[in-house]
């Protein structure tokens, strides 16, 4: 988390405009090429992404350690990367890793919790966007990404139809031997199995699977799965 944090309260809800917290829908025009199950959720509940922002910052004031994810990812490049956080939500994971000295790019398709961490987590560049239809190139960005992390089970949030396009996307941001980290739960409709078919699909394939963001072995009864992906270069030069 930043260090230099606005008072951590459920903040008033501030008039609709550019740079507030004005509204929890997704913004007009934004492209979401099949909805989602966030996408959904917001739209059944205007408060959902409130909610979600505040839970965080609720747990940063009672000191709950919010950075594993953001430390693994920290220890496998070196200091001053690119780093995309794909899915970054309230920018818990980007916030983190600009403070400790990398070049941080987040992008999310919910309009509010990009406006928590514009507001939480200044120095990244913050954008709303859909991963499925990612092209950041367009945005400016044209240099690729050192490592792409996508944690918070945003892959399970995905709709069906859309995964390997979203693989195909983040690992078309990929530097020459970058690498993708990607962690989410069992029990969200997306078993692990699928997933590494969807990554294959995609032209990615897994150089680790861990069962936690703290370097625990992944084997056939884990709850959690996180891969290291990087792009199969055999199935490139093919």
């Amino acid at each position: 988390m930043a260090t230099d944090q606005p008072a951590l309260g459920v903040p008033a809800r501030p008039a609709a405009g550019p740079g507030t917290l004005g509204s929890a829908r997704l913004p007009e025009g934004s492209h979401v090429t099949e909805q989602n199950t966030w996408a959904r959720m917001v739209e059944e509940d205007p408060e959902h992404s409130f909610r979600y922002a505040e839970r965080f910052r609720a747990m940063h004031a009672a000191g709950d350690d919010l950075a594993g994810e953001a430390r693994l990812i920290d220890a496998m490049v070196p200091r001053a990367s690119r780093i995309l956080d794909a899915g970054c939500g309230p920018g818990r994971v980007g916030g983190w890793l600009h403070d400790v000295g990398h070049t941080v790019v987040g992008v999310d398709l919910d309009a509010v919790l990009i406006a928590a961490a514009e507001q939480d987590h200044p120095g990244p560049r913050w954008i709303v966007g859909d991963l499925a239809a990612l092209d950041l190139p367009e945005r400016g960005i044209v240099e690729p990404f050192d490592i792409i992390v996508c944690a918070g089970n945003v892959v399970a949030f995905l709709a069906p139809g859309t995964r390997v396009r979203v693989l195909e996307r983040l690992g078309g941001h990929l530097a020459v031997d970058g690498r993708l980290v990607i962690g989410f739960g069992a029990g969200r409709d997306y078993p692990f199995e699928t997933f590494l078919d969807d990554a294959a699909s995609a032209g990615l394939r897994h150089e680790v699977l861990l069962s936690s963001w703290h370097l625990r072995p992944f084997d056939d009864g884990a709850e959690f799965l996180v891969a290291v992906l990087v792009a199969d270069r055999a199935r490139s030069a093919a």
